[in-house]
């Protein structure tokens, strides 16, 4: 494999890595607060159908951008009544949610434009366009650094450096402020953070709003940016791969990133299996390549990459002691 084409591989990675990314973000600040959310999936798709609608009937990204997080709040202020407030088990409260959005979304396309479950074709401003950074045509002839500068670094939408710009905002979030505290205290002892005088629910509610939040972004990034409109069944259970993302990151932002985008960069290859097979000279499926990212989290999970330990008071729901 040649250096032009590992920089080509590398961002398609970073692309097929920006939603998970957001997605495993948002499944952290809602797990650390004591909230599981199988229901990741259902909140991208959710966001992804009214964002791709939104824009094509405004023709402005940035206004589907808004109806695709409106969406996805939606979605996160159902699963918090269910789980937060009726108490309701937070696991299938998230599979109903994405069973819900599984068959809403496509009923609404379908109703709206008539073409299967599928939005039309987004183009010009009601798409996210590559953004080209500084210097980056003229520096791309440069040997090793002009290629990964031009390829890899830029030519991404705007969501994407967001994408990026969040992970250390999610670790000062969490980790550096009163409100993390109490976040992370929500999931961890919820007990001693109600005697503390700090409202649970308040602090659940909280972390699901940001949920909500981050899986707008992931959907609207696929529908307006990845893709060029929305497809029955896009999100393809990127949902479910954030979760199993989260649980190799072991709960932390940081992690969340290189997890990630490891998993993107295995997402790059299985649609170059050729690349796969040219370099260990066996022939490869790309389904093998989809298939190892669930591999590497049952290894971690099985503890051969240290013990994975959720919060303590993680899918729990808090009752207050009278």
């Amino acid at each position: 494999m040649d250096y032009d084409t590992l920089m080509q591989i590398l961002g398609s990675t970073v692309r097929l890595g920006t939603p998970l990314l957001l997605a495993c973000l948002a499944g952290l600040f809602s797990e650390r607060s004591g909230v599981f959310d199988i229901g990741l999936e259902g909140k991208m798709l959710a966001a992804a159908m009214a964002a791709a609608t939104v824009a094509f009937m405004t023709g402005s990204a940035w206004i589907g951008l808004g109806a695709g997080i409106v969406a996805s709040l939606l979605f996160s202020a159902l699963h918090g009544l269910a789980s937060i407030t009726f108490k309701g088990n937070q696991l299938i409260s998230g599979v109903a949610l994405n069973f819900l959005a599984s068959g809403l979304t496509v009923l609404i396309a379908q109703a709206l434009f008539k073409q299967g479950g599928r939005t039309p074709a987004l183009a010009g401003d009601a798409r996210f366009n590559p953004i080209d950074l500084p210097f980056a045509e003229a520096l791309k002839d440069l040997p090793l650094l002009g290629p990964l500068y031009a390829q890899v670094i830029s030519g991404h939408s705007i969501l994407v450096y967001a994408a990026f710009a969040a992970v250390p905002l999610s670790w000062w979030l969490l980790n550096r402020t009163r409100f993390g505290l109490r976040l992370r205290a929500a999931g961890e002892n919820p007990a001693a953070l109600d005697t503390a005088g700090v409202s649970v629910v308040r602090m659940r509610y909280a972390a699901l709003f940001i949920t909500g939040v981050l899986c707008g972004l992931a959907g609207a990034y696929m529908a307006t940016a990845l893709q060029a409109g929305f497809g029955r069944e896009m999100t393809a259970g990127r949902g479910y791969i954030a979760l199993a993302a989260l649980i190799f990151a072991k709960w932390r932002a940081l992690p969340a990133l290189g997890a990630t985008m490891l998993f993107g960069f295995f997402q790059a290859l299985a649609l170059r299996p050729d690349v796969v097979e040219a370099v260990i000279h066996v022939k490869i499926s790309g389904s093998f390549l989809d298939a190892l990212p669930y591999i590497l989290t049952v290894i971690a999970v099985a503890g051969f990459i240290g013990k994975s330990i959720p919060p303590r008071a993680g899918g729990e729901p808090y009752v207050k002691e009278r």
